[in-house]
């Protein structure tokens, strides 16, 4: 058995979870081989994934001229399976917001992905997110029978259905991974009732890098971090909208949003209009250490997120027994407790987020490590990556057993 994964971008600063699942898997004794569709335009600060992108493959390496070949080469080595993927090429690019000529695309990357498979001698694909990377594996698997898999996340895969071809990609492939419970539903929604028991609950997990931390009491200092990509879906511009409210209210404090990204310019110049270069500060991308010691000097983590699946930095914050503040969203309410774990807020409503944060201001420091403590130990329950990795081992083992 030779397990593979494809993503369209790997290795990336947002898929350190991606680079977690891999690895407990191969702890467990399970090889796998890294494919990308294209390389990662974004810097890659942590070591880890450096070294991840030398064990990665990435299609879109072989240039227009070896998709053009590999296109030709199938056609003319197995035509009737070639036609029928075709065909379905055609079917999902008619229906795709992604128009029909990235998809013709999408079946020359499967017709390149077909030979890697015969030269690695690869037995089962296994994909994150339903969106491109799984469409080349379901073109794949038309091409040439090579079974897959795949991770349903959220919100983008829920947001245009159709457009994707999900439930499709939900008949054909051999199970389908939701990460909460609230994906699961979804699933359920787009697939028949036949195909119910194909959708499995693993969730995204954190490793020993935060699980073996020694244990580090809340600080008194009156500090906040959001760690995230800076963008619309996030929220980060309502949140400083909200600081310059209890700025103005007397409240003094540090907010630091941990991440990069489109939106920096817009909440940098907000950041500027409410004069709060002294209460706000923007760190750009963060290596996992970086990350891990922002969330610690905090007195809680704050992500105001307006669509999401269940953000691994929320695993992370309450690992390290930092409460969260976050909004009634997918499966972030699977998590975070109301007064338990942390607080939820409506989505887009500046002034719930200030007067929860003004709750964590105001609390005392004893409460917020009680919180803390209740995350941590859902955490260590739910979302250990370890644990996660053996469940989807033995999904992946159950393949091998049917096939032979």
């Amino acid at each position: 058995m030779q397990i593979a994964y494809l993503i369209n971008q790997y290795p990336k600063i947002s898929h350190s979870f991606i680079r977690r699942e891999i690895l407990a898997l191969e702890t467990l004794g399970l090889p796998i081989k890294r494919f990308s569709i294209r390389s990662c335009q974004e810097p890659l600060i942590d070591e880890a994934d450096q070294e991840e992108l030398g064990k990665t493959n990435v299609i879109l390496d072989v240039g227009f001229f070896g998709l053009l070949l590999s296109f030709i080469k199938v056609a003319l080595t197995r035509p009737q399976r070639w036609l029928k993927a075709l065909q379905l090429a055609f079917k999902i690019g008619w229906n795709s917001d992604r128009g029909l000529l990235l998809n013709l695309a999408y079946f020359a990357e499967a017709c390149v992905l077909l030979e890697r498979s015969s030269q690695l001698n690869i037995t089962h694909y296994h994909a994150h997110f339903g969106t491109n990377s799984t469409t080349v594996l379901l073109l794949n698997n038309i091409l040439g029978g090579v079974s897959y898999s795949f991770t349903v996340h959220g919100p983008e895969e829920f947001d245009k259905v159709k457009a994707i071809a999900l439930p499709e990609k939900i008949q054909r492939a051999a199970f389908v991974v939701a990460i909460s419970s609230y994906g699961k539903s979804q699933l359920y929604r787009w697939c028949e009732f036949k195909h119910w028991d194909k959708i499995k609950i693993v969730h995204c997990g954190v490793d020993n890098g935060f699980f073996s931390l020694p244990y580090q009491p809340i600080p008194e200092k009156p500090y906040l971090v959001s760690v995230g990509r800076l963008s619309e879906q996030k929220g980060q511009y309502l949140l400083v909208e909200a600081a310059s409210k209890l700025v103005a209210q007397g409240y003094d404090f540090k907010l630091v949003l941990v991440g990069d990204g489109e939106l920096r310019k817009p909440i940098e110049e907000a950041i500027n209009n409410f004069n709060l270069q002294d209460t706000v500060e923007i760190t750009g991308w963060a290596t996992q250490e970086q990350v891990q010691n922002y969330i610690l000097q905090s007195q809680a983590m704050v992500l105001p997120s307006f669509a999401e699946g269940l953000p691994v930095v929320i695993m992370e914050s309450l690992a390290l027994a930092r409460p969260v503040i976050s909004t009634y969203l997918a499966g972030i309410p699977e998590l975070v407790i109301p007064e338990k774990s942390g607080w939820l807020v409506p989505a887009g409503s500046v002034e719930a987020l200030v007067t929860t944060m003004k709750t964590v201001l105001d609390n005392p420091i004893s409460q917020l490590e009680a919180m803390g403590k209740i995350g941590s130990d859902m955490v260590k329950k739910e979302h250990n990556v370890n644990q996660e990795a053996q469940k989807l081992k033995q999904l992946f083992e159950s393949i091998h057993s049917t096939k032979k």
